[in-house]
């Protein structure tokens, strides 16, 4: 009996240590310098970022933090001795934009934006992250987005205080800005650019502007208080780039997600919005458009 119950004991505590490994050094320096705790198993360092500081509700039922609120980002050894992070930070909206600007800085690319429930209060999102690098590297250029999250927003978009009427745009200037024309209907100007550069089919149907394969802003307000909203339809290779203008122009982003499934090439829908003087919004969505079709033809 006494040699049964040793070698249980042994298998054990075998089990016990292939299970619980130990972190190595250069991932123990990472969780030091995020200031963040984690765990190091499959041959994966996983940094756990849980929001414990936000109390959601979900359609009035309260929610603990580990329901879905447990952001992590998680790196392993990819080639040339270089480490791969990936990563789901969870956000309060008014943090949406200053991480995502933390990142792009930092040479991180967001790949996807989006909510996971209907009728939570406080309103949560979900930022997907990639990077590589070295660990030390990930790390530090990782931090300054880690600090901006838990921190209350300095500056927030408002929209304009009241509609205002048809007229009340200079139109004629954010044609000139955008170099297309747009559509008035009611209070707003709408430019709607087809994506002509890129020949995408879904089930054998070819895809065009009128199906939805377009980039469009649309204004209100007036030239001094104006608003934007719009969609930029995006390669993949794209994105990046598109973000780092949108948000150098002070301009939000607020989705980024897939309106097709079965498309070849694929397509990156990106929603954003803004306020402020209407031609400088009018420069930073042209901006943004003049990065489409810099980074291939698409085409296959």
């Amino acid at each position: 009996m006494r040699r049964m119950v040793s070698a249980v004991f042994m298998i054990v505590c075998a089990f016990g240590s292939a299970s619980a490994q130990e972190i190595p050094a250069e991932y123990q320096k990472v969780l030091s310098a995020v200031d963040k705790q984690g765990d190091f198993k499959d041959g994966v360092l996983k940094v756990n970022i849980p929001r414990n500081d936000v109390k959601v509700t979900v359609a009035g039922v309260a929610t603990p933090t580990p329901f879905g609120f447990g952001g992590w980002v998680a790196m392993t050894k990819g080639s040339g001795g270089q480490d791969v992070l990936m990563g789901d930070l969870v956000l309060l909206q008014d943090e949406v934009n200053p991480v995502m600007s933390a990142l792009l800085e930092n040479g991180f690319d967001v790949t996807a934006l989006h909510n996971h429930f209907f009728w939570d209060e406080p309103r949560m999102f979900y930022m997907h992250v990639h990077g590589h690098g070295t660990a030390a590297e990930l790390a530090t250029k990782l931090k300054p987005a880690l600090d901006r999250i838990g921190k209350p927003a300095t500056t927030s978009s408002a929209p304009p205080a009241s509609p205002a009427p048809a007229t009340a745009l200079n139109t004629a200037r954010l044609a000139e800005i955008v170099g297309a024309q747009g559509e008035q209907n009611g209070a707003v100007y709408k430019f709607t650019l087809a994506r002509n550069d890129l020949k995408v089919v879904e089930m054998g149907a070819p895809i065009n502007a009128r199906m939805g394969l377009n980039t469009w802003a649309a204004f209100t307000g007036t030239n001094d208080k104006a608003a934007i909203a719009g969609d930029v339809a995006m390669l993949e290779s794209e994105v990046t780039s598109v973000l780092k203008v949108l948000r150098r122009n002070g301009l939000d982003v607020v989705a980024i997600h897939h309106h097709m499934t079965s498309d070849r090439p694929m397509i990156i829908f990106l929603h954003y919005w803004g306020t402020g003087p209407a031609d400088k919004l009018a420069m930073g969505f042209k901006e943004a458009v003049n990065e489409l079709g810099k980074h291939g033809a698409g085409t296959r």
